[in-house]
């Protein structure tokens, strides 16, 4: 592998990694400060790229990149003052599944509301072409794009570990009661993590989908369930009525359609485990 090729997967790798980042330190902030393990932030992702592309015709690129996060942060506000508040001493159970219906919810909604086929976005005419350094060739797109969640990350490192807002998120984080006792009450602090957790969720979306993945958010269960109806007209075939169609083949049959086979089940059983415990050690 040459080094430009090297150079151009690295920045496309640190463009997926920084998307993951982000939804991770949203993630992540909600749990230290709230305990609540939010299985929705997958949904307030969705509902940031959904929002970008409604936003878009209107408010062009810039506006529409600034304002779908900010909507879904002024959303997880809501949320918090109106759900996430009322379990923070609860027990863990409850928010789970709490977080588990909102997620189904905002799931359903989001196909009533824009369907399940693919939705495209058009790259802004102002950010098309290239970035060329001697040989290294890269779109100048999805540099902007980089830059702009590196700078997120850099603004939200800055916000935590040099302000006064981070202090005291911090501190509640390592010791909630001690902050209590000093006269400080942590409602409007939890309340702005949740905002801005659930922001950076929607600002993952919302770049994320900039690159053409949108199509992937709502669409996976008809694409699943045109395969089921193409495997089933198969194996309902006259072809297949012979006794020639072994065990093996059948197996590899259902493999090529994406369904699971028993090796696949026993890996999917071992993650579900491993994951199991995970949880109980967090909660």
């Amino acid at each position: 592998m040459s080094a430009t090729l090297f150079v151009q997967q690295l920045a496309n790798g640190l463009l997926d990694g920084v998307y993951y980042l982000l939804i991770a330190l949203g993630l992540s902030l909600i749990f230290s400060l709230g305990g609540i393990v939010n299985l929705a932030h997958g949904a307030f992702y969705a509902i940031g790229a959904y929002l970008s592309v409604v936003m878009l015709p209107y408010l062009g690129f810039g506006g529409s990149l600034a304002a779908a996060p900010v909507t879904v942060a002024l959303l997880g506000i809501v949320i918090e003052r109106v759900l996430f508040r009322r379990f923070y001493r609860a027990d863990p159970i409850l928010s789970l599944l709490l977080t588990f219906g909102l997620a189904m919810v905002a799931e359903q909604a989001l196909r009533m509301i824009f369907g399940a086929p693919p939705i495209s976005a058009a790259i802004p005419t102002a950010l098309k072409g290239q970035v060329i350094i001697g040989d290294f060739i890269y779109s100048y797109y999805r540099s902007v794009l980089l830059l702009i969640a590196i700078g997120c990350v850099a603004a939200l490192w800055f916000l935590l570990q040099r302000t006064s807002f981070g202090r005291v998120v911090r501190a509640g984080v390592q010791d909630p009661d001690m902050v209590g006792a000093l006269g400080i009450s942590l409602k409007p602090y939890t309340m702005g993590v949740a905002g801005l957790g659930i922001g950076l969720a929607g600002l993952a979306g919302d770049i994320d989908h900039s690159v053409g993945r949108l199509q992937m958010l709502i669409s996976k269960g008809d694409l699943a369930r045109e395969e089921g109806q193409k495997l089933r007209d198969k194996l309902l075939s006259p072809m297949f009525t012979s006794p020639d169609l072994a065990g093996p083949d059948l197996e590899q049959l259902l493999s090529d359609h994406g369904v699971p086979t028993r090796r696949d089940l026993e890996r999917l059983h071992a993650q579900i485990d491993a994951l199991s415990t995970k949880l109980e050690s967090l909660l």
